[in-house]
């Protein structure tokens, strides 16, 4: 696959971008070493549709990670763009439980992105966090009581209904 050529071809639109990235991923027709050298150097926007292309793929099949892969949607959580944010925090919600030992960053990243204005960043933050709970790693004393507060201060109810669920399954 020539990523080049199909961020070029103006007639894809960005959803079918990132699926077909996605489904070469799946089907071994792109390297996940080449997509990730292609997202580094790309503007905003299509740094989100590669990452895009990882969620699709990674919610598929999470046998195609790799530790590169979740380094880097744990730095891109920093990325001032809304769509690279919660592109990002999906994939590590989707791959946490690979990645156990290698929590803290991701879960730094993510908590700073609970307060982002955007409603769609908040929820997938939520989701990975959720995610992240549910593993019963020794990250859960504080990060339970961080979910509960951010919880009741959270005014959209889906990303307040991922974090009372997550808790919720924990506490069982």
């Amino acid at each position: 696959m020539n990523l080049q050529e199909l961020f070029e071809d103006k007639s894809i639109k960005v959803k079918a971008k990132a699926a077909q990235i996605g489904d070469c991923l799946l089907n071994g027709e792109l390297h996940m070493n080449e997509l990730l050298i292609f997202a580094e150097k790309q503007k905003a926007a299509n740094k989100a549709t590669c990452i895009e292309g990882l969620e699709y793929a990674t919610k598929k099949n999470i046998q195609i990670t790799d530790e590169r892969l979740f380094i880097f949607v744990v730095n891109s959580l920093k990325v001032d763009e809304p769509r690279v944010k919660w592109e990002s925090a999906k994939v590590v919600g989707n791959v946490a439980r690979l990645y156990p030992d290698h929590l803290v960053a991701a879960i730094e990243n993510l908590l700073l992105n609970t307060e982002n204005q955007g409603t769609v960043v908040r929820w997938a933050t939520a989701y990975a966090l959720a995610e992240i709970l549910k593993l019963k790693t020794n990250h859960n004393e504080a990060l339970i009581t961080r979910i509960e507060k951010l919880g009741e201060q959270e005014e959209d109810n889906g990303v307040k209904k991922k974090y009372l669920d997550a808790l919720k399954r924990v506490k069982k």
